[in-house]
Order: C-alpha cells, then structure tokens, then sequence
C-alpha cells in the first residue's frame, strides 16, 4: 500500500496532468469526481493530502461542480487550483465573481508572492506561472489571508496557516510555471509523503488490469507509426505475445509525404504483424464537400470504423476480438468524456459509434490515462527504439484537422475609405482574417478568428534576440485584450507588394491537390529541420494550409506552427532559428499557388496546438 494524493476533477483541462507531475514526484496520485466521494472517504490515513483542480464551469452557477466542504476541517493539506481555488474561497465564506477585463487572465503572469506562506518555499519573490481565468475571488474565506498576486488578480493565492488550505488562481501543473514543480514539491512536503511511488511499480499494476480487462480475446490496433500506437502496440505485445496482437494500419490518403512507407518499414522493424490498408479514395470521398472542423473529425473517425468493419468481415473477426487505440488522455479530456468538463474538440476516436463502443466494452485504450511525456518514458521502458519513441506526435485524423475550409467564397477589402484621423484612431496592431481557427480559454473552446500582426518594432523582429519570446507575449495580451481574436500570426514572407489590401476566401474541401500542397509544404519544414539538426530541438510542428490569399496573388496560405511542450496540455512556440524560418518560407514560396507563409506565435492557451 502507499501513501497518495486524491485529485477532485471538477473538470479542468489539466486535471490528469496535476497527477503526472505529483507521480513525477514519486508519490501515488489518484483521481476522483468531486459528488463520488464523500468526507468519510478522505479519513483513509494513506491519504496525505488532497488536490481541487480546475473547471470549466463558474462556481457560483446552479449545478456547478462541487465536493463536500466537510473535508476542509479534516486537518488535511489542501490545494485549490483556479476553479479549486474558487470553490475553496466560497465553500468557506468567500466570494467568487465574473471576473471584469482586469479579472482575466491567459497565458504568463507574474506573481509577487509572500515568503511567508510554505507553498512558496524556493521560490523567487516575483516569478512567472501560468494562469486560464475569467473569474476571481473577489472576498477571501473565513481565516484566508492573501499570500499571491499579479498585476490583474489581487488574490492570486491565498491560505489558511492553522488549517493547511491553500488556494492558488494559477496553474502550476503546466510546464510554462516557471517554478509549478517547486510549488507542488512544496505542497507534498507540507502533506510530509515518503514518495516511493515510481513508473516501473504503475506499468507493473496497468500490466495486470490490462491482462484482467482483455481476458482471452485478441487484439486489432490501429497503428499510425507514431509514438502512441507504437507504444501501445508494444504494451500490448509485451502483456498478451505477439501472436494477439495485429496492427492495422489505414493509408487515410491525409498522411505526410513518404509516410506509408517509413510507417511499414518502423512497425515491422519492432516485430510488429501488419496489415496495410489503401484507403484513400474511401477517406477522401466521404470528405468531399465537407467544410466544418467539427463534421470532418466525425466523418475521419466514422470512415476508421468503416475500414475497421470491413477488416473484421474479410478475416472473420468476431466477439473474441477487441479494437485498440492508442489515444492517450488530452485526445479524451479535450472532447469533454470527463463529467464535469467542456467539450473543446471531437477526437476521432472519440465519435458518438466509437465512444458507443467504448461503453459496451469493445475498445481497449492502454494509454488512455497517460499523456505524451508519460507514454515517452513508457517505451523507453519497453525497450523501442529512440527514433520511434521521440518521434514528432502527428494527429490520427492526419493532415485532415491542418486543411482548413470554407463552404463558401469571402472577398474581403481591408482598406476602408475614410479619413487619415479615423484610421490612426480605429488602428489596431494586427490584420484580423475572415476565417477561423480553434482555441482554448479558461477549459473551454472557442472558434474565432486568426490576426495578422503588423510588425513595426524592431524587438519584434524574430531575427533579433528575444524576438519569438517578445511576439508570443504580445499575442497573449492583444488575445486577452480583443475578443474577436485567438490566435496571433507573425508574417514570414509574401508573394504581394505592400500592405493587406485585399484578402480573398476560397470556397474549398479537402481533395487530392490541396493535401499534395500540404504535403509538400510539410516536407520542406520536415527535412530542413533535419538537414540543419534541428529536428530535436522542437516537440511537434503542425504546417497548416487556409485557403485564404492576399491581393489577387495566389490561391492559398501555409502557417508554421512549432511547438515546445512535454505533454500537449500546454505549449510554446519553438524557438527555432530566424535562419530556419527564411529559408523554409522562401521554398514553399516556390509553389505559385501560395500566397503567404505565416508563423504562429501563439501559445497554448489560449491556441490550441491545431488549428482544428
């Protein structure tokens, strides 16, 4: 038995990542939904302390979520984490409000702190943490005094010193706190845990409830050749033999460039038995016409099971044989499968038919619970190769979710007749674009538009230093400032003269010509990233195509998107060379069907990492 942290999800996009950081810590992190377990659960003494996550919701809302308020007198540590924090204040009579302009916050902040407070022991009086808010506490709770705040939130953190209570408006948990570990290591010294919890003795426990879950039955996975159904496809193998193991892998026809061929060539080379599908013509013709974000992940995932149907049919597949995914645990929470939480995109394996499945106990998900840094260190425990195991994610639904689409033609002309002092008065500092992308605020989703900045300072040029870092804060101010926008792109090279003066929108799906444009747009970031070394020092790196073109000069856009990160929760831009970026925009700008090429310098939040 050992000594464990209860996590209460009320729902927030980052109530499974607090555990892995807390199981990083090597200390046993369990979650639970806050109206399951009441206060006669938390008198176990193997509970040392107990951890209020985020939400979607607003506390004050009829139905919010909410736990029993018994527990704050059971003389347990307790952190409360933004929506936690919220809960905590008004549970013990404080007030929680919408939050006025100065209220919200999303992306960095920095915080002054009181030493005082043992939550902050190490850390620097003023340091940055990352924050995803549109209410505040605007009266502290009974015995709460003040320990934190930023320029935009007086009550930041607040404590209860007899009592243990701590409540932080932050998020500590994502990678971008400067020092969220520091905070959460100072959080289980205060609960006083031993820390003996550790991967190996957690991939020892989920070997046999897999083993127990699967029973006699075999396995068919779709394998994509990344990093998570590979792994999945080695846990599986190592648990139940090769022989129950069959990969499956769909040519979607949304696959990068030369994809097939390495992903045969990688699956088979770990001992994998593979079955190759050529399913193109099937995807394509299903997406044919088809506009909607949300729409062309259903029709992506509802074709898998198509392909998926057929395969079983051909080689009489019955009841003894389970479907796996390797989707891991953003692909779920994301699509708002955890009772308290927003919906803020719909995974393919997620459909309603899957998700049916799910439920009926068909689907076997061995990586459900972890997110990518996890299931990095998992195949390193298995034995995968490193080119395998830190391989750029790529999504399921391909190069399907970076085709962006329009159901109907947009001409836009962007320069109004009006007087010089109208414009200097009415300016802003960015271009907003007649499409729109997907984002993410406060654990909801929203579907707005893409701005382009105009650049005129030289400190946001990314040739000089600091220059990425100076326009990835800027896009988070003028993104919590300007409701209309939720994404900042930075222009890297332009086949037009001048400014902005027109901007046409064409009426587009997705089709063979627009995936070979992507595709090669792909390719040239792929290998150039690593022809110049660079290929490791990113995470990932979406390549989007909008089909949106300035002043009558080609048909199309492509937007670079790299990404720092560990496990897709949160994420930066990568801060790649200048060099990198010129050289890249001035090839895909060798295709005369493109009309720009963007930088995204957007972090997560308030972007998502795609852009559908």
């Amino acid at each position: 038995m050992h000594e464990k942290i209860i996590i209460l999800d009320f729902g927030g996009q980052y109530a499974h990542l607090i555990a892995s950081r807390i199981r990083r810590a090597n200390v046993l992190a369990e979650i639970h939904q806050p109206d399951e377990v009441d206060v006669e659960f938390f008198r176990n003494d193997l509970i040392k302390g107990v951890i209020l996550s985020g939400g979607p919701q607003s506390v004050y809302d009829e139905g919010s979520a909410a736990c029993d308020p018994a527990i704050f007198d059971l003389g347990k540590p307790i952190l409360g984490i933004c929506y936690g924090h919220q809960f905590l204040s008004q549970a013990t009579g404080g007030k929680v409000v919408p939050g006025a302009q100065k209220g919200k916050e999303f992306g960095r902040a920095d915080l002054k702190h009181d030493a005082e407070c043992p939550l902050f022991a190490d850390i620097p009086t003023t340091s940055t943490f990352w924050m995803s808010h549109g209410d505040e506490v605007a009266e502290l709770g009974n015995g709460f005094q003040v320990c934190g705040q930023t320029d935009l939130c007086e009550n930041a953190a607040v404590w209860h010193p007899s009592k243990k209570l701590f409540g932080i408006q932050f998020h500590p948990e994502v990678t971008h706190s400067e020092y969220g570990s520091q905070l959460l290591q100072n959080f289980l010294n205060i609960c006083d845990v031993k820390g003996d919890w550790t991967i190996e003795k957690f991939y020892e426990a989920h070997q046999q409830k897999l083993a127990t879950q699967i029973g006699d039955r075999n396995i068919v996975l779709f394998v994509s050749g990344g990093v998570d159904s590979t792994v999945a496809f080695a846990l599986l193998s190592k648990i139940l033999g090769p022989g129950r193991v069959q990969g499956l892998f769909v040519d979607t026809g949304l696959l990068r460039q030369g994809e097939v061929d390495y992903v045969e060539k990688a699956i088979r080379g770990i001992g994998a038995e593979l079955t190759v599908m050529r399913e193109a013509d099937r995807f394509l013709g299903n997406l044919a016409g088809k506009y909607d974000p949300e729409a062309k992940r259903e029709i992506i995932g509802n074709t898998f099971l198509e392909v998926q149907r057929a395969f079983f049919a051909k080689n009489d597949l019955g009841d003894n044989t389970l479907l796996a995914q390797g989707t891991i645990y953003p692909d779920t929470i994301e699509t708002g499968v955890t009772k308290n939480s927003a919906k803020i995109k719909t995974h393919h394996n997620r459909v309603p038919e899957i998700q049916k499945m799910i439920d009926e106990g068909k689907v076997i998900e061995p990586l459900a619970d972890l997110y990518k840094d996890e299931v990095r260190a998992l195949g390193e425990l298995l034995g995968l190769p490193h080119e395998l195991v830190w391989r750029h994610p790529f999504p399921g639904p391909g190069l399907g979710v970076r085709i962006l689409c329009a159901g109907e033609a947009i001409e836009e002309i962007t320069a109004p007749k009006v007087n010089a002092f109208t414009l200097r008065r009415n300016q802003k500092p960015f271009q907003i674009l007649p499409i729109k992308s997907v984002g993410v605020q406060g654990d909801f989703r929203t579907y707005k538009h893409p701005a382009v900045l105009k650049i005129n300072d030289e400190k946001l040029k990314i040739e000089n230093e600091g220059g990425l870092e100076a326009l990835e804060a800027l896009s988070t101010k003028l993104i919590n400032h300007y409701k209309e926008i939720n994404r900042c792109m930075y222009p890297l090279a332009v086949s037009y003269a001048g400014s902005i003066k027109k901007m046409n929108v064409a009426a587009s799906d997705i089709n063979t010509a627009r995936v070979a444009r992507l595709q090669r747009a792909d390719y040239i970031v792929t290998t150039t990233l690593q022809s110049m070394g660079l290929y490791n020092d990113v995470w990932q790196f979406p390549v989007v195509l909008a089909p949106i073109a300035f002043n009558d000069q080609g048909q199309e856009s492509i937007i670079l998107r790299p990404i720092d990160s560990i496990d897709a929760m949160s994420a930066s831009v990568g801060k790649l060379p200048a060099e990198f970026f010129t050289k890249v925009a001035k090839q895909i700008l060798k295709d005369d069907s493109i009309s720009a090429v963007f930088l995204d310098v957007t972090s997560k939040p308030p972007g998502t990492i795609e852009w559908e």
